[in-house]
């Protein structure tokens, strides 16, 4: 049987690809990479926060083919129930629904003032004012979750669909040095160290190419 396909774009900027990537992971899906480089027109409005449709990551699997982040998630889910990216608790599952909803449709000002940018890093970086209730909404999310359910991930001991929502927003925290209360420090830790973004992570640094916009420090 032919391997999936996921197609992505940088490792080093597009968040929407880390997601994609990750839940595919999560799922335990055999899959094979295919990268569209970031100078692709589409691929770098995305990056850019310029277009208003998100075409990678994009997957093909069993003849059938699903882009859109949330769209993948919830196909993954349907595909392979066992890796449980979903709760198994309707009550959380609609829980988990909500706050992947919320990554998928908001934080505009976060996404803006933080660009992901895996090979960067800026010490004692000033947060716009209007990024702050963004950072504050997250890791008022981060911290409900970990009281209701447990952890050590947002919805208890397995990881979901949340976690791959939200990997990305621990990696800007990382590298813009965003100050987080215990609780969410703890998450955006266990995110980082977890095995498959050590693996991502590390394919973003031998990335050689660089878009100018993401590398100003603004």
């Amino acid at each position: 049987m032919n391997k999936a396909v996921l197609t992505i774009s940088s490792k080093n900027y597009s968040s929407w690809s880390l997601r994609g990537w990750l839940l595919a992971k999560f799922a335990g899906l055999d899959f094979e990479e295919r990268i569209v480089p970031p100078d692709d027109p589409a691929v770098r409005a995305e990056i850019l926060l310029l277009s208003a449709s998100i075409l990678v990551p994009s997957l093909i699997h069993k003849g059938i083919t699903v882009w859109d982040t949330l769209a993948i998630a919830e196909y993954l889910n349907e595909a392979a129930p066992g890796a449980e990216l979903l709760p198994g608790d309707a009550e959380a599952r609609a829980h988990c629904r909500a706050v992947c909803g919320e990554m998928h449709s908001g934080f505009t000002a976060l996404r803006s003032a933080l660009p992901m940018n895996l090979k960067a890093q800026f010490p004692g970086f000033k947060v716009w004012n209007r990024a702050i209730a963004d950072i504050d909404r997250v890791t008022a999310i981060w911290r409900d979750c970990k009281q209701r359910y447990g952890g050590p991930y947002l919805f208890g001991a397995a990881r979901t669909m949340a976690d791959a929502m939200y990997a990305p927003v621990a990696t800007r925290f990382v590298t813009y040095d965003v100050k987080l209360d215990p609780v969410s420090a703890g998450y955006r830790d266990l995110i980082m160290a977890m095995p498959e973004m050590v693996e991502w992570i590390a394919a973003a640094k031998l990335e050689p190419e660089e878009i100018e916009e993401l590398e100003a420090e603004f």
